[in-house]
Formats: structure tokens, sequence, C-alpha cells
């Protein structure tokens, strides 16, 4: 996704939201004898691209809470000591990126808080729709809020209800008044919980360790500490990590018609090398890309991907061309170069304008003189595309086609992934005719929604795919709602 990989704030008047909206990586582990302090850091590592902006680990020794909470990356945020200092063999852990809203430590996670009934940790990967309604109603009840997130909304309802009810029971009550999008791992004194939205909209799955459990963000974070995926987390599910690490229980708590997963983790967010849904996420997007062939293939001499993310996307374009006699060749025509992050200085338009040549470098034996396919997942604002047309073209390039593994990005994200804002993307109010013309491509195509959902294995009614129609699952003032979800029963406050 080359085009605004940046975090972009939305305008009061483009986001119906307020407070951040969260693309995180949450993870939590219940073991047998050994602390959960150096498990949960290795997960986190695993879940890094999920969140770079601040990293947290919170344990339980059976007595009493142990949390370490820093901004920036996990290897910035942790030392030796720090590990050594956060005690038990159960604990939940939390990276972040904030797509809008406080980027301070205020926000940064796991939340904690200590009550009547115990301590409470809290880790949120989604976006609430009522955050809102729910945070003035317990502001009103005398709860204090520390932050403008929606994390600790669902700690202090929760802890509220945890006050009245077993903690089935209570995180029931808190799934009935909260909406939206939300995975949650929770450790409840020294049980670690993992929750998942009715709609099942961000992913969640259990792993089983050589002496303990594990819930993460992804399965990458399980293979990482050897475990074995067992699972994906039911929409709607409670599961709760027993305390001596020898199993889980579950709890489905709530059940919808349709799901709402989200078609842009297996696009773009996730890691290729896992599992969500049931569904390798490398295979489904070397999939998409031999659908791309079948609805929109063009006979070039070479198809490359835009490194890193249209990579499995060109693979699967190319094998799905040569299985029909077609001369194009797969290979690798654009270097990155690995050093140049966001934070690269560019206090000029004309360094801006050539900052592509620092993070992008073209292999002119693959390019001059050839007809060529570029690949990616997505076109956001279009300005970065423009720049890697043009790039080819001086380079030799006789022709160079563009061809994008998802529909068009046309309306904002609100469920916890960042998008630009209506005004910024290309293709909110451009044909696919005009996008063409705008990047000065010598074709165009994206893929259909149809082939997406059939790429995934999924029916269409069960995807969230806000960000391609327009349509939301969720009740989100100013935007329109698609006809699937309309029927799945709101809380009511």
């Amino acid at each position: 996704m080359p085009d605004g990989r940046d975090p972009v704030p939305s305008s009061p008047t483009e986001n119906a939201l307020s407070g951040p909206t969260e693309k995180c990586g949450v993870v939590g582990v219940s073991l047998t004898e050994r602390d959960a302090a150096r498990p949960l850091y290795y997960s986190l590592y695993a879940l890094q691209h999920r969140g770079q902006e601040s990293a947290g680990i919170v344990t339980h020794d059976g007595f009493q809470q142990h949390d370490h909470v820093e901004m920036g990356l996990v290897g910035d945020a942790f030392d030796e000591d720090d590990i050594e200092s956060l005690r038990g063999s159960a604990g939940i852990g939390h990276v972040r990126y904030p797509t809008a809203g406080s980027v301070d430590k205020s926000c940064a996670q796991p939340f904690t808080v200590s009550f009547r009934s115990g301590a409470l940790g809290l880790s949120h990967n989604g976006n609430l729709v009522n955050a809102d309604d729910v945070r003035d109603e317990l502001a009103a009840q005398g709860h204090a809020f520390t932050s403008d997130g929606d994390t600790e909304v669902i700690a202090h309802d929760l802890a509220r209800n945890l006050l009245e009810a077993d903690l089935v029971r209570a995180v029931k009550r808190t799934m009935g008044r909260i909406h939206g999008s939300y995975s949650l791992a929770i450790m409840h004194d020294d049980t670690v919980l993992g929750v998942r939205d009715p709609e099942g909209n961000r992913p969640l799955c259990i792993g089983e360790l050589e002496d303990g459990y594990v819930v993460a963000s992804e399965s990458a974070a399980i293979d990482t500490l050897d475990g074995e995926l067992v699972r994906d987390v039911r929409p709607g599910e409670l599961v709760v990590l027993r305390p001596d690490g020898e199993g889980f229980d579950s709890y489905q708590l709530f059940e919808r018609e349709h799901t709402a997963h989200c078609f842009f983790e297996h696009v773009y967010f996730a890691r290729p090398d896992s599992v969500i849904d049931g569904s390798l996420v490398y295979e489904v997007r070397r999939e998409l890309g031999r659908k791309l062939w079948d609805e929109s293939g063009i006979d070039t001499d070479v198809v490359m991907p835009v490194p890193d993310s249209g990579r499995a996307f060109a693979s699967g374009y190319a094998e799905a061309a040569q299985e029909e006699d077609s001369k194009v060749e797969f290979a690798e025509g654009l270097m990155k170069n690995r050093y140049v992050g966001r934070t690269f200085i560019m206090p000029t338009q004309d360094e801006r304008e050539r900052a592509v040549r620092l993070k992008l470098n073209p292999i002119k034996s693959t390019v001059e003189g050839k007809t060529v396919t570029l690949v990616d997942d997505s076109i956001v604002r279009g300005t970065t595309s423009t720049q890697l047309l043009a790039l080819l073209r001086d380079c030799g390039a006789a022709e160079v086609h563009m061809r994008i593994g998802a529909p068009p990005i046309a309306a904002p994200c609100y469920m916890g992934i960042n998008m630009a804002t209506r005004d910024e993307l290309i293709a909110a109010d451009k044909s696919t005719e005009e996008i063409c013309d705008e990047i000065e491509a010598d074709s165009l195509a994206y893929l259909s929604t149809e082939a997406v959902a059939d790429a995934l294995g999924e029916e269409r009614d069960d995807l969230c795919m806000g960000c391609v129609t327009g349509e939301y699952p969720y009740d989100i003032e100013g935007e329109e709602m698609d006809s699937a979800h309309a029927a799945n029963p709101k809380p009511e406050l």
C-alpha cells in the first residue's frame, strides 16, 4: 500500500467518530509455571507490523499486577530489566498505531485499572462507533477518564459490571453495550480472556503452547512461540484461558446472521504467513493475483510487484498468465531501500517528489525496452503510483500497465485501519479511466468485490467492504449501512 501509509487525521466532516481509531496488535498468554513476560515480548515483535507507536505488557503474579508501557517500537520500549520486573505466569500485551486522536502515552496500552473486584488490564484492536455515548453515561455516574481512547471506555464499563456479576456475565453485559469493531485481550487478576466482536471484524486466534495457551491478533505470534494454532476465536465468543495453563473455556455470548470480516486484513494489513479465519494470507493474496489475471490480464513482457505489498499478488498473476501460455514473466524490477522510513526529512517540494527514488530503485535490465505490468494491493491518493510509473518510463519501459489486487478504495475506514479522507482518496470522485489518465498508465484495472469474496471463500454479505463500497456493517453517523448487516441487533443504552 505505497500511497498513504502515514497516519492522516480525518477531518470532522469526514470521520463520524471521535477519539483515536486503532490498528493494533493484541496478545494474551497463560502458562503453567514460567513467567509470561518474555513470550509476550516475542509475540509483540511478531505483531510489530500492526502498531509502531507504543508497546506494553501487563502481567499478574497471583498477588499483584505489574505493567510496563512505553512509546516507540517493541525493541525500544523494553530492556532486560523491564522484562525481569514483569513477574507472573499470566499476562497481556499490545502494540499500537493510532490513525487519529492522541499520539501520546495516555492512550498507550494495555490499559489498567484497579477496583474493588480486583485488577483489570485490557488491550484493544478496533474501534467502537458508540464510544462517546457510553463514555457520557459512565461519566455521569462518576467515572473519571484519563484519555480520549475508546479502550478506556471498555475497561470502565467492564469494571463496573464486574462489581455486579461474575466474569462471563460481566463481559456479556459490556459486549451488549458497546458497538463496533473490537478484538480484546483482557486480564482480570491472573485470568486471561480473549473476546471478538459479534461481527468478527478484527482477527483473533487461539494457540496451544507446550506449557499453556495464547490468544493473539495473528497466528504468526503463535508460530514465534513454537505453538500450534488451535482455531480462530469465533465472532461473539469469549475465550477464558485457565490460570493453570491447562486449557481454555469457550462461551458463545452473541451470534449474528452475518459477520463482517475485514477483507483488507488479507489484502494488505496482516502478515502473509498468518492464518486468518481459516485462510493463509499469502495464499489468499496469490489467489487474488490469479483472479486479477482472469478479470483483466494483459500480455506484457514482464509482470513486477511494488515491493513488498504487491509481491504475492504479482506471483499469482504471473502464474495464472503462464497457465494460459502467456509470454509474461515474473521479475523483481524494483528494489526497496529498507532504511528509509516515515521519518525521513524532505523539506522541499523537489525532495518530496524525488522521495520515491530513495525508497525504490528500478533494475534497468528488467525494464528497459519492455512492456511492463506493475502490480500492487491498492492505490490511495495516487501520488506514489504516478511517481513509480514515471520512474519506470525514465528507465526505458515501453509500456506500463497497472493492476491492483483490490477494488478501488473510495471511502474511509472507521473500523481501525488507516485510510485517508474522501477528499484525499483518488477513487472517491474519479472513475478508473480518470485515475488511469492521472497516474499516466497505459492501462489500469482493479479487482472486483465478487472476486475478493471468492478468493477469501466468504459470502459477500459476511465481509466488511465499507472502504470500497461506502456501505458499512455498523451504524455510523453520516454514513450508509449495508443492508445485510442492518438487521443485526444493536446495543441499547
